[in-house]
Parts: structure tokens; C-alpha cells; sequence
């Protein structure tokens, strides 16, 4: 290499490396002029602070406090509550990935606190993710396996939160929302079931109304799904097939008449009023 290169190389390292110190100073001058007005505040004080934020809606500032209080005391009487709570600020935002990610967390260090069933309702929520999730599609023809997906992987977190919390705060309201998501579900194998019967695809059609009347017997869709069944075996030209779902329809018709009159019975013998 030529002295005349050398002398060149020399001066742009020098450049280089000059830049690099005043550009290293300017940014600590500037971090240093930034505070931090949380400095020095208490476990109680940050803990208050973030709960109100979250009330208030301001999630992300909510979350920020909870998480220096995190950090700052992790042994603390807060630390666990802090945790779920960013969990919940960030299902409460509309970010369900992130809420589920720091449920999973925390279920995975405390499996057993007595937060976990809260955890487990909030990843519950999560998954459904009910502004925008699977429910909102049952009255659209666009179907998605996705969907249908979630309210399955939900049901099984509320069931998992009654099995092995059966007494804590949320188990109600879990056990209600297991209960509504095997309704709704049902009510997407039946409307599955319609959009093949509209196209002509009564196979596919009969199909889905069969696993209604395999998971769901005791839904009230249940008889929708014979009637789909009927239609499309009528479509097919099939009349044995016909008639069994006709005798299915039948036993069914008259069980519920039978229900009906002993109940009324019933009510008659304890003296209950009973309109005719």
C-alpha cells in the first residue's frame, strides 16, 4: 500500500472515531436531560398509580408503571399482580397475542397463586377475543376453521379454570361462558351446514349437520340439523335415508311432548297455576 493510501486510511479512522465520541457524548447529554418521574416512587405509590391508569383507560401508561413496579420489586407484595395485570391491559387494548403470551408466563412461574384462575379467565377472554373473533362469524357465509378453532382452545381454558378452581371468583362466569360457546358453536355447524346445502354440496351438508347431532344432542339446533339432513338426502334422490331422519325427527317431537305434559304434572301435584 503507497504512503499516500496510508495517510488517507489513517485520517478517515480518525474522522471515524471522532465522530463516534461526540455523537457518544451528545446522547448522554441528552439521556441525562430526560427524568424519569417515577424515580424514587414507592411499591404502594406505583402500584395505585398503575391501577388507576388502567380504570382510567390508559392502558399503555398503566402498563408501563406495572412493569417498573415489576422490575423494581420483584419480591414484592405487588410483583404477581403486576404481571396479570399488564396481561389484562393488553387484552383490554385489543392485543390478544400479547395478553395470552404474558398469561402463559405467568401460569408457567405460578401455576398454583391464587391469581392463577384470574390468569386463566383473562387468557380465556384472550383467545375468544371477542370484539373481532369467532362469534362475530356466525352470521356471515365466509366460515373459518380458524374460528371455530379459538372457541374450542377458549373452552378448554374455562374448563381447565372450573376443574381446577372450582371456587374462586371467575368459575361462574366461566362455566356460563363454556356453556354459551357450546351453543354458538353449534349454531356455526348448523349455519356450515346451510352454506353447503345453498351450494348444492348436500354432501358436505349432511356431514356437517351430523356433527351436531353427535356433539350437540341436547342443543336446540339439533332438530335444525335433522331438517338440513332431511333435505339434502331428499335432494339426493335417498328416500330410505329420508325416512330414518323422519323417524329421528318424530322420537324427538314426541319426547319434547312428553317433557312437557310431565311437567306440567309435575306442577299441577305442587300446586303451581298451569296455563292450558
Amino acid at each position: 500500500m503507497s504512503r499516500t493510501r496510508q495517510s488517507l486510511l489513517r485520517r478517515t479512522l480518525a474522522c471515524i472515531c471522532l465522530g463516534s465520541v461526540i455523537l457518544t457524548t451528545a446522547s448522554c447529554g441528552m439521556f441525562k436531560g430526560i427524568e424519569d418521574p417515577t424515580e424514587g416512587w414507592t411499591a404502594d405509590k406505583l402500584y395505585v398509580e398503575a391501577r388507576d391508569n388502567l380504570n382510567e383507560g390508559n392502558y399503555e401508561t398503566a402498563r408501563d408503571y406495572y412493569q417498573k413496579l415489576e422490575a423494581r420489586y420483584p419480591y414484592g407484595r405487588y410483583s404477581q399482580q403486576a404481571m396479570v395485570e399488564v396481561a389484562y391491559s393488553y387484552y383490554r387494548e385489543n392485543e390478544p397475542t400479547e395478553a395470552i403470551a404474558n398469561c402463559d408466563r405467568f401460569l408457567r412461574q405460578y401455576p398454583e397463586h391464587p391469581l392463577s384462575p384470574y390468569a386463566l379467565y383473562i387468557k380465556g377472554l384472550a383467545t375468544l377475543d371477542e370484539d373481532t373473533g369467532w362469534m362475530s362469524f356466525l352470521n356471515r357465509q365466509d366460515l373459518s376453521k380458524r374460528d371455530a378453532q379459538a372457541a374450542r382452545d377458549a373452552f378448554d381454558i374455562f374448563k381447565d379454570l372450573v376443574l381446577r378452581f372450582p371456587n374462586s371468583r371467575y368459575a361462574r362466569d366461566a362455566r356460563e361462558r363454556m356453556h354459551e360457546l357450546v351453543e354458538a358453536q353449534a349454531k356455526y355447524e348448523v349455519n356450515t351446514a346451510k352454506f353447503y346445502y345453498d351450494r348444492q354440496a348436500y354432501i358436505a351438508a349432511i356431514n356437517r349437520a351430523q356433527i351436531v347431532l353427535r356433539d350437540f344432542q341436547t342443543s336446540p339446533q339439533a332438530n335444525e340439523a335433522l331438517l338440513i339432513m332431511k333435505n339434502s338426502y331428499e335432494k339426493l334422490g335417498m328416500e330410505d335415508k329420508v325416512k330414518d331422519v323422519e323417524r329421528v325427527i318424530d322420537a324427538n317431537q314426541n319426547r319434547a311432548s312428553f317433557e312437557t305434559y310431565q311437567r306440567a304434572e309435575e306442577y299441577k301435584a305442587a300446586g303451581v297455576p298451569v296455563q292450558d
